[in-house]
C-alpha cells in the first residue's frame, strides 16, 4: 500500500468537487486517485484508479444513484474501502438511512476543509467523524425520553390526557373551558417541551405515573 491514502472523491457540482481535489491532493497524507461525479462513473473508472481507493468522500445528492445508495455497491467493490457521506442535509432521517447502508462518517457540506481533513484521518484511526450539527441528532436520539410529568405543566398534562382518549381539539377545549386558539397554543408548547411534532409520537412517550 502507498505511503499516502488512496482517496476518491464523488461529487456533482464541479466547483465544490474542484475544491475537494485542490485541497486533499496537496496534503501529503492522501493521493487522490480517482475523481467522479456520480456513483455509476466512479464504478466504470474504478478499474482504471492507479490504486483501490482506501477512502471514498461522496456526495449524497448525486445524478443518478445517490450516495447513500452507493455505499452498498461502493463496499462490494471495495470491501476494505471507507466511505464519508458529505451533504447539505443534516437531517435524522438521512443520517440513518446514511449509517445503516455501512457509511462510517457524515459531514455537512459547510464543514471547512481542514475538518474534511481531519475527518478522513479520523476514521484511519476507526472512528466516525461527524458535523457537530450531526452529532447532535445522534446524542438527541439515544438520550432517554422525560416523561410528560417531568416537564409540563398541570394544564398541559390534562391537554394531553385528553388528546390520548381520542378527543379532538374542539372537545378538548369545551372539557377545559378555554377557547379553540388556546388548546392550540398549549398543543404547540407540549410539542416543543416534548420535542415531538404529531399525536403519534405523542402517544409512544413515556406516560405520567
Amino acid at each position: 500500500m502507498p505511503t499516502a491514502i488512496p482517496l476518491a472523491i464523488i461529487e456533482d457540482q464541479p466547483t465544490i468537487r474542484q475544491s475537494y481535489v485542490t485541497y486533499l491532493a496537496a496534503q501529503p497524507e492522501f493521493e487522490v486517485v480517482l475523481v467522479a461525479g456520480s456513483i455509476e462513473e466512479f464504478l466504470d473508472e474504478l478499474p482504471h484508479a492507479p490504486h483501490p481507493p482506501r477512502l471514498v468522500l461522496s456526495d449524497i445528492g448525486l445524478p443518478g444513484l445517490t450516495g447513500i445508495e452507493g455505499v452498498a455497491r461502493i463496499k462490494r467493490q471495495l470491501p476494505k474501502a471507507e466511505v464519508v457521506l458529505i451533504t447539505v442535509y443534516s437531517d435524522a432521517e438521512r443520517l440513518f438511512q446514511a449509517l445503516c447502508a455501512g457509511a462510517v462518517g457524515y459531514l455537512l457540506k459547510s464543514t471547512m476543509l481542514r475538518d474534511v481533513k481531519a475527518g478522513l484521518l479520523e476514521v484511519l484511526d476507526g472512528g466516525s467523524p461527524m458535523s457537530p450539527a450531526i452529532a447532535r441528532h445522534v446524542v438527541r436520539h439515544f438520550q432517554p425520553m422525560p416523561a410528560p410529568a417531568e416537564v409540563l405543566t398541570p394544564r398541559e398534562l390534562q391537554l394531553v390526557q385528553a388528546i390520548e382518549e381520542g378527543l379532538s381539539y374542539r372537545l378538548v377545549a369545551e372539557r377545559l373551558g378555554i377557547s379553540l386558539n388556546t388548546v392550540r397554543t398549549h398543543i404547540r408548547r407540549v410539542y416543543d417541551k416534548l420535542n415531538i411534532r404529531s399525536k403519534a409520537e405523542l402517544a409512544v412517550r413515556p406516560r405520567p405515573e
